[in-house]
């Protein structure tokens, strides 16, 4: 490969994402990864797309519902390009409503995210209608959004591996040469070497864990309730996340937690009772200290730039942070919400 114009660091889901939209746009772009793409929490199970409550909008908010609404036709980019399936799919989700004032103001909301959502998706309040894959209502009603997706996050990690190499663009583990503007998307490793020698820390680390159960419900919905995600795959399994852990062991492996995950699952879809567990995960999510990624030029390193804090929404912030840090980096445009901004962490 000749020079590469951009060097990108971490092979996770916001590395990949941003080497790929600088890619499609013709420049060489070479990835640099300490382990193996994936290796840190970009390498989980669960993979909901899932919107924030459509009230009290902010950048956040709005940012998160374009990288939403550009989700379908940037993963078909992907597939088309690599020809591998990131298993995306736009099939919604269920909650359930759980007394009057909860009916209240999901009424609210629906009417809210007809302008707020520009018409392209829907928050509806739907009647329950006792089907085995729905989650129980005390009230028999039920929010049902069109706009939540899903992919499956090791095969979307693929997908962007595969695409990128039809782009000629290399990812190398292990050290390497590193060239021309240099990204930092190093996740939550990445966090603690950005802290050191500073009054607080930019961002922590947040363990979570998953599990997968062998049940075929490809085109169904999502569900959210009690603060668990149920998400069913194209590949006949069913994800169930996740725990947020402040403290953790340090090795970072699953426990009795996730049990109680999976009972919470089955309580609230027996249909699920039998479905034996086919996978378990855990790992480490990046959160950075605003609470919203974090994007940006490095301050006081010239042609550096940081691209971290996916924390649980990284997977459905990724299209739009790479083409916002793109337009930064290639073009110098910066769009990145001032909520973003890396300097509010520093």
């Amino acid at each position: 490969m000749a020079t590469p114009d951009l060097t990108v660091h971490g092979a996770g889901i916001f590395g990949l994402s941003i080497a790929w939209a600088a890619a499609k746009r013709g420049a060489k772009v070479r990835v640099i990864e300490a382990a193996a793409p994936g290796a840190g929490s970009s390498g989980g199970i669960v993979g909901a797309l899932a919107p924030h409550v459509p009230e009290n909008w902010n950048d956040k908010k709005a940012f998160q519902l374009d990288s939403l609404l550009m989700a379908e036709s940037w993963w078909a980019d992907v597939q088309a390009t690599g020809g591998i399936d990131p298993e995306y799919a736009r099939t919604g989700r269920l909650q359930p409503i759980n007394d009057a004032a909860a009916l209240d103001l999901a009424h609210d909301r629906a009417a809210t995210a007809e302008t707020l959502w520009q018409g392209r998706a829907a928050w509806q309040v739907v009647r329950a209608t006792g089907a085995a894959w729905e989650p129980h209502s005390p009230t028999g009603w039920l929010i049902h959004d069109t706009l939540t997706a899903r992919l499956h996050p090791r095969a979307a990690i693929n997908a962007l591996i595969a695409a990128l190499a039809a782009k000629g663009t290399d990812i190398v583990i292990g050290p390497a040469p590193a060239t021309g503007p240099q990204v930092w998307a190093t996740g939550y490793a990445g966090l603690l070497t950005l802290s050191k020698g500073r009054n607080r820390p930019v961002g922590s680390g947040v363990k979570g864990q998953a599990a997968c159960l062998d049940y075929a419900a490809r085109d169904l919905p999502q569900i959210f309730t009690d603060g668990l995600h149920i998400i069913p795959h194209a590949n006949g399994t069913v994800a169930i996340g996740s725990t947020s852990e402040r403290k953790w062991a340090r090795d970072a492996t699953t426990d009795a937690q996730l049990d109680t995950l999976i009972a919470k699952a089955r309580a609230a879809l027996p249909c699920l009772a039998d479905a034996p567990v086919v996978d378990r995960w855990a790992g480490i999510r990046p959160r950075a200290h605003s609470r919203a990624p974090m994007l940006g030029a490095w301050p006081d390193r010239p042609d550096h730039f940081i691209a971290n804090g996916g924390f649980k929404i990284g997977f459905g912030m990724a299209p739009k942070v790479a083409e916002v840090m793109v337009e930064l980096i290639l073009n110098g445009h910066d769009t990145i919400p001032d909520d973003f901004n890396v300097a509010a962490n520093f």
